[in-house]
């Protein structure tokens, strides 16, 4: 497989996090929206894809990943999110629950950190690992097929990656990915390219573009660019996360950071801003997973891993109209 590596540079609905303005932040589950799908350090959500079903009455269909490292232990699984209660029938909805699912035709991979939907398709899906490892999947029932295994193009020494988004515009896919950065130190590199799937299902970039961010919250132990996704309007929503160890404390930023375009003829265009706006502060949690959802008024589904405390759901309005 030839990988061209030229540099050059998220209807969910759901209970709105604690009132006061775009920077309410929330406590860990079951406070502030949020719906627990895991309570240990394996069932934490590292990354998060609305599959094909998308929202139907009142519920979310999505793949989550998790960051897990043993054989055995679980890679890949199916979310359901109910938020909030049934008042027409007087029940309260099953909280959100995740269901395993099989990793078929390869070793289990090793720390996935974010999967995403292929636009016009039913079934696939790109799963991301740390190290840069990009998984062509396909999912029957409660099985996934893996299609391919290939690796990010530019990629840097030390790189630590966990986002991966793809967008279609005119009929051309776009992809952006990003290493996540580190500290004060450490900026995170983002990554964008023409993105497409040559006869074997191999992935393809087109040429790359770059640009570095900086996120002003949180501080300390934080991570630039914990998960991306690009919404409808072509805006770059951004997570930020800080991690302070297994047991946190954790604290967490959703970002409007830039933009991403696609012309008609195919040309990637990536645009971060040196001074993102913060669109909503979370306490407690460590978010690594944001999906803009569309039709539903500029939401996102939002996802933690709080390594000992598990994982937890919950969605937000910070993707715009």
């Amino acid at each position: 497989m030839f990988l061209r590596t030229t540099t050059t540079v998220l209807t969910a609905a759901a209970a709105l996090l604690s009132a006061g303005g775009p920077t309410a932040s929330a406590a860990h589950a079951p406070g502030g929206g949020w719906q627990q799908v895991g309570d240990d350090i394996k069932s934490g959500i590292s990354g998060l894809a609305v599959t094909s079903d998308g929202h139907r009455q009142g519920r979310t269909d999505a793949l989550v990943v998790r960051d897990n490292k043993k054989p055995g232990e679980n890679r890949v699984a199916r979310l359901t999110y109910r938020p909030g209660a049934d008042r027409t029938a007087g029940e309260q909805r099953p909280p959100a629950h995740a269901e395993p699912l099989a990793w078929t035709g390869t070793a289990e991979p090793v720390d996935l950190e974010a999967i995403e939907a292929v636009p016009g398709t039913r079934g696939e899906f790109v799963a991301l690992a740390s190290r840069g490892l990009v998984h062509h999947l396909k999912v029957t029932g409660t099985r996934i097929q893996v299609l391919d295994t290939s690796p990010l193009p530019a990629t840097a020494d030390g790189d630590d990656y966990e986002s991966f988004a793809l967008t279609s515009r005119h009929g051309k896919l776009a992809a952006v990915w990003a290493d996540r950065g580190a500290g004060e130190e450490r900026p995170a590199t983002l990554r964008a390219a023409p993105f497409s799937f040559n006869k074997y299902g191999e992935a393809d970039f087109g040429p790359v573009s770059t640009a570095r961010l900086r996120a002003p919250y949180p501080t300390g132990d934080v991570r630039h660019a914990s998960d991306i996704s690009v919404a409808p309007s072509g805006r770059l929503v951004i997570s930020s996360a800080s991690d302070a160890g297994d047991d946190g404390p954790f604290a967490s930023a959703v970002l409007n950071a830039g933009t991403l375009s696609v012309s008609r003829s195919g040309k990637v265009r990536l645009s971060v801003a040196k001074s993102p706006d913060v669109l909503r502060k979370f306490k407690g949690v460590k978010i690594e997973a944001v999906e803009c959802l569309s039709g539903t008024g500029g939401r996102a589904l939002l996802g933690t891993d709080d390594e000992n405390a598990g994982g937890s759901v919950n969605s937000a309005p910070v993707c715009g109209r």
